[in-house]
């Protein structure tokens, strides 16, 4: 199709699925949001609220090869490895592995790159149409660090990054002393971006995307999704048996989406990328404070509205898998440890995010059913990405040309 389409329906109700569903609705695409009731727990929702702009350079790298060992659960670090799901994992490793050569490398920090320099640009414009410019907070983030070695290692690596629009400085020695008094462990060096930016709540952000895409006309549809065509116009089977019909259906239901493409012929390697945090209303740290990420700890700190959340963790497994305890119980102690003004009781998240072996999104459309167009995979820049990524799926079921070149994020590169 290269004429806007009249209707669409959009599954998945993530981040992601509501600033395309608001972007469509406002070119006068009548369009219908299809979702599962119930709370929010998607990564969409649980994430750190950090808007990750100097994140250009994929996790796909020969750096993240190299320091795999030392990031291991089971060595202090971030990264969680299920045996249950050995069977699940290993193959996406084999494919990281060969997504992480120089080459591969290059090609997806330009791609990366690109779209990221418009990430805050497009949320601006987002939360003004909303209404709710304040939602998004510009006052970029810090990264400490607590020993004099890794503090001179951290400003190495960053020093020798690729961090796009944002920008960096050394916290200086007074400034450094406002911070140590958040934590009682000692701070060998920080520095302070510029440039990115921090949704200032979660909670909010939904339900105001929600209002606004209800606000321009647009229907929602409590239902879970099980099946999607795109042939001669979309089709989209509910789990309640019914079917509904549109001019086009975008497939942005986050870790769900492969399911949906795979009796399409497209086998998507999507991993559930799990992430955890636990949360405190009760707290004293400033309102205004902006991120702050552990680096030693792998563990970032954000101050919503609301309160306090710790979050950390990388975990490979399968979206429907228990939780694993060990993980919360890791992040209190790291709070305890940091004597951060952190109040128990304490709630527990734990979401997936949706990754793709060469930690590239996935937004276009399926060449052989051009009626189904796809917005997923954005592993940990789902919010961060999540406006820009409306606007560029807009135009590109529009027929116009988009914003970014959406080359590099075709399902086509896997297969």
């Amino acid at each position: 199709m290269t004429q806007r389409p009249a209707t669409a329906i959009v599954i998945g109700n993530g981040v992601v699925g509501l600033a395309s569903a608001i972007a469509l609705q406002r070119r006068g695409v009548a369009t219908t949001l299809v979702a599962p009731s119930g709370p929010w727990r998607g990564a969409s929702w649980g994430n750190a609220g950090h808007i990750a702009v100097e994140q250009v350079e994929p996790l796909a790298s020969p750096a993240t090869l190299r320091s795999f060992p030392r990031r291991l659960f089971l060595s202090g670090g971030p990264v969680g490895l299920p045996p249950r799901a050995m069977a699940t994992w290993l193959p996406f490793a084999h494919r990281l592995a060969r997504a992480s050569t120089p080459a591969r490398f290059a090609h997806g920090k330009a791609a990366l790159s690109a779209i990221l320099a418009d990430a805050l640009p497009a949320w601006r414009r987002l939360l003004a149409d909303a209404g709710a410019p304040a939602l998004l907070r510009e006052d970029g983030h810090v990264v400490v660090w607590e020993s004099a070695a890794s503090a001179a290692a951290g400003l190495a690596h960053w020093q020798a990054a690729d961090t796009g629009t944002a920008r960096f400085d050394s916290v200086p020695p007074h400034e450094l002393a406002e911070l140590q008094r958040l934590t009682r462990a000692p701070l060998a060096g920080a520095i302070r971006f510029a440039g990115s930016g921090q949704i200032a709540d979660p909670a909010a952000l939904g339900e105001t995307l929600h209002a606004r895409f209800r606000a321009l006309g647009g229907r929602e549809r409590r239902a879970r999704a099980v099946g999607v065509a795109g042939t001669a116009g979309a089709k989209v089977t509910l789990d309640d048996g019914t079917t509904l019909t549109a001019s086009l259906a975008l497939v942005a239901a986050g870790a769900a989406s492969a399911p949906l493409l795979k009796p399409l012929g497209y086998k998507v390697p999507l991993i559930a990328e799990r992430g955890y945090h636990i949360e405190s209303a009760a707290t004293g740290w400033p309102v205004d404070m902006p991120p702050m990420v552990f680096e030693d700890r792998s563990m970032i700190v954000t101050r919503f509205a609301h309160g306090l959340r710790a979050a950390s963790f990388v975990e490979f497994a399968r979206e429907g898998d228990p939780p694993d305890p060990r993980k919360w119980a890791r992040l209190r102690a790291h709070v305890t440890a940091l004597g951060l003004d952190f109040g128990e009781p304490a709630s527990e998240w734990i979401g997936a995010r949706p990754t793709l072996p060469d930690y590239l999104p996935a937004i276009g459309r399926l060449a052989e059913q051009p009626a189904v167009a796809y917005a997923f995979g954005h592993q940990h820049l789902g919010l961060t990405l999540a406006a820009v990524t409306g606007e560029a799926v807009a135009a590109l079921v529009d027929g116009e040309p988009a914003p970014i070149d959406l080359a590099p994020f075709d399902l086509g590169r896997f297969t």
